[in-house]
Parts: C-alpha cells; structure tokens; sequence
C-alpha cells in the first residue's frame, strides 16, 4: 500500500488518459501502468479519473455504470460519444467514452481479430484525445475540474495540441512515452477530419515528415515529457534510438525526465502468489527447487540436478532480441543448460523455436501463446531469466525475476540498465550485484553473459547473494508513485 499524502499537503486532481487498462484490456505494459499507477496516487489521497474508450470488456465488467455527459459536439467528422462513470474500490474513478461505432468491436483496441490495423484508428484514437483535452479544458462539460492531464503514448498524444489549437486548457498536460517506435503516423489529409486547423500542419506542429504524428504533438505541446525509465530517456535523444523525434527530444530536453516504472507487489510477489507451485521468500529460498521441478514437468523438461534452467518470457521479435537467444542455444544446450520458454510474435522466430525444441526433446520446452499461470511458473522456477533486448524503454519481467530470486541476464538499455546491476568484483563486494549484463547487441555478447551467470550458478554461496540481493530491492508502485507526485506539483505549483 503507498503512503498517504502528508498532514497539510493539498490533493491532486489528475486526469489519466490511456487506450488500455489492466486487467480488462492490455496489450504490454502500458495496460499495467495505467492500473497501478492511478491506484497508487489514489492510496496518497489524491483524485483520479482515468479516461479509457468503452471496449465490450469494460462495458461488460460494469453494467452499473452511470451515463454523466454527452460531448458529441466536439466531434466534427469525428462520432458522436457519451461519458459514464463508475469508482473501483482502489479508490480511481473511470471515465468510458463510449462510442460504440468506435470501440464496441470484436478484437483488439488497435488490430482486429487477423492482425490488422482499424483502419479508422485515427479517428478512434483522435476522438479519444479530443475528449481528453475537453475535459482539461474551461469547455469540459464536467463540474470536475483536473489539474494535470497525463497522456499516454500516441493514442492520447493529440490532446496538448487540441489545447493549444483549440481549447482554453484549465490543466498542464504531461506525455509519456511508453515506446518511441509507434509514432501513431497517419496521412497529412486526417488534419481536417481530426478539426485540427491547417495551421498546425508545420514542422513546429503535428508534421512528421509528410504525415500527421499524434505522438509528434503531444511532444511538441506537452508541458512536461517523461518516459518510463531514466536511461531511456538518454536513449531516445540519441539517433539510433529517436525513431526520427531525436531532434525535437534534444530542443525539449529541459522539459524530459525519465521515472522507472514499478510492478505490483501483490499480483508478482513469490511468497503469496497463487499461481506457482511453492510460495517463498528471501530467507526460505531453497523452497524454489520445488518450482523448478514443476515447470520442467510443465515443459517436459528432463529432471537434471546439473542443469540449469534459462527462462524467457517475451514477444519473439526483433526488439526483444529473440534472435540473439535463438542463435546462442545450440553452444549452451552442448553446456548442459535447459530453456524455458513463452511467448508469441513473428512468425520465423517461432517456428525456429519449434524446430529448436524438436531437436532437443527434453531439453527445450516452448509454448507459442500466452498463458499467465506458466509466465509466473517461469518466472519462480527458472534459474537465470533472459532478456537482451535491443532497446526497453522500462520492462516489467526483470524486476518480476528479481523479486523470484531468478537473477537475469540482460542488454544494458534502457529500464534494463537502470534495474540490473552486473555481477563484478565491486558489486559483489558492495553487495549491489543482482544480474548479469552485456552491451553489444550480438549472440556472442549474450552467450558470454550467460556462462557467466551459469558458472555462478554452479558456486552455490555467490549464487545466493545474487539472489538475495535482487529479492531485497523493491519495485514496487510505493517507491515508484512519488516522483510522478513530485512532477504534478512543479507542474501546478502545489
């Protein structure tokens, strides 16, 4: 549970607008985010509405919900909508914009059921921005009046510049980038379907070579940028890792600051979570074999006291560097390790990891899918974690195979570098080493990484305070609500 605000210290009113929520529609750890941070403001005593569109999930789950404003006569091409209401018992109240020609559909909150795109994404999304800045606005048809709008990633990016074009704004915006790489990039003739003016369409506007970038705006007007981790936002000034906003994020770098994200110490916590085989904790570690031997039976992997086993728990793509484990496995399968497996994604990393488990029975356990019960299995009963991504502007799994005891082997990037600390002789000396890191983005690079974190396993008292050492550190939503508490009042003068 967070602390409360201090005796004395005003209440923030805080508009969060996001295009997931956990649990009812996620898609990556936007969705997460936009659960527990809300709840962890709500636990300091501050006011929060979430703004979210009406998806069927949300829909079904509060039937009960109260119809409170109608705000159709923002919409210009855009359709009509209505806004309800209804407060969870964290104590954050929702908003659904409910639009059912919008959002009421069978699928996912940008693709359909095939993979593909809405193709009317930019006025599903734009709708939803509008409605965002409305009600930040001195037109919101809402006796609530919010003191910072906080939008996130693209699908709300559009509400700053709907504000400074549009809208007498009564709240200081802040835009967080969840990930750079989806800019929300749309044709340069959405400009007078959105009712934005064709005076916004300039490079010290909505333009983003040639095309309209909702997340361009929302960097453009934000009033203060942040991101989800503190060496991602070095990163993302950088040119390999700007995806072309590099430029803008450098000119507006007094306004970005990085804040780690935290995880939920309630659903990811070992020593109560439902999901594993054995609860345990810091001090009752030895309790883990018992995870160990049944995810093996899960994947059918062989019992083999030698073997370590290496989980992973991902999107097979290309950012997550997938690639890289799947070329280092055959020398550490020669080694004696075990892997682990789940997750989706392309469709060659896949079937690459099917013929890998096909040639080493008992040896390789894949699953291609998501199933919740094993990602937690795999997170209790794996000896070392795998997670060499490209670039990660936070990530979730480490810090959930931190608090496993499951010491990771990470790329230094991102929320990755800013959480794992590298088993050296300083860092075990000072006692801050949970993990092992490696720079280059290469298969050689995380095969040296992981011997190395293998011939630690194999040193039974360094690998337990590796262990313990992870375990020790909180995450959680506690540590990680104040600075964005902190922000807020720079940002109102609170």
């Amino acid at each position: 549970m967070a602390r409360r605000k201090a005796a004395g210290t005003p209440s923030l009113r805080v508009l969060f607008a996001t295009s997931e929520i956990a649990p009812w529609v996620k898609t990556g750890g936007l969705g997460d985010v936009a659960s527990a941070l809300p709840a962890a403001l709500a636990a300091q005593g501050h006011g929060v509405r979430v703004l979210v569109p009406g998806y069927p999930a949300l829909l079904a789950a509060f039937p009960d919900r109260m119809r409170i404003a109608s705000i159709g006569h923002i919409a210009g091409a855009m359709l009509p909508a209505d806004l309800s209401s209804v407060r969870l018992d964290n104590g954050v109240t929702l908003l659904l914009l409910e639009c059912p020609g919008y959002y009421e559909r069978l699928g996912g909150p940008y693709q359909d059921r095939t993979g593909q795109d809405w193709p009317d994404n930019v006025l599903r999304f734009g709708l939803l921005s509008k409605a965002a800045a409305l009600l930040a606005s001195t037109a919101s048809p809402l006796d609530w009046r919010p003191q910072v709008l906080h939008c996130n990633d693209w699908q709300t990016a559009l509400a700053p510049a709907y504000l400074h074009y549009r809208l007498q704004p009564v709240a200081a915006s802040v835009v967080t980038i969840h990930n750079l790489a989806f800019r929300g990039l749309f044709p340069h003739a959405a400009i007078a379907s959105l009712d934005l003016p064709p005076e916004s369409f300039v490079i010290d506007g909505v333009e983003f070579h040639g095309h309209l970038s909702f997340l361009k705006a929302g960097l453009q007007f934000g009033d203060r940028i942040t991101t989800v981790s503190p060496t991602y936002a070095r990163e993302i000034c950088e040119h390999i890792h700007g995806f072309g906003l590099d430029g803008l994020l450098r000119h507006r770098h007094t306004v970005l600051s990085g804040i780690l994200n935290g995880v939920d110490p309630v659903e990811w916590n070992p020593a109560t979570d439902t999901l594993i085989d054995r609860n345990y904790n810091l001090d009752t570690l030895d309790a883990k074999a018992t995870n160990k031997a049944g995810l093996r039976k899960r994947l059918g992997l062989l019992a083999d006291a030698s073997a370590p086993v290496l989980g992973m728990v991902s999107r097979m793509t290309h950012q997550k560097g997938c690639d890289l484990v799947i070329a280092a496995a055959e020398p550490l399968l020669e080694q004696g390790a075990q892997f682990a497996v789940l997750g989706s994604g392309e469709s060659l990393m896949e079937e690459a990891w099917r013929k890998l488990a096909e040639r080493h029975p008992g040896a390789v356990g894949v699953r291609i899918g998501f199933d919740e019960s094993l990602a937690h299995m795999v997170e209790a009963g794996s000896d070392v974690f795998l997670m060499p991504s490209r670039f990660e502007p936070c990530g979730l799994n480490q810090m959930y195979s931190l608090a496993y005891g499951t010491p990771p082997v990470v790329r230094a990037t991102g929320g990755l570098a800013d959480t794992v600390v590298d088993l050296t002789g300083p860092t075990r000396k000072d006692g801050s080493a949970n993990g092992f890191t490696f720079r280059d983005a290469t298969a050689p690079a995380l095969l040296q990484s992981v011997q190395r974190a293998i011939d630690a396993w194999r040193d039974a008292p360094l690998w337990r305070e590796i262990q313990r050492n992870g375990m020790a550190r909180d995450f959680s939503w506690r540590h990680a609500v104040q600075p964005y508490v902190d922000l807020y009042r720079q940002l109102t003068g609170a």
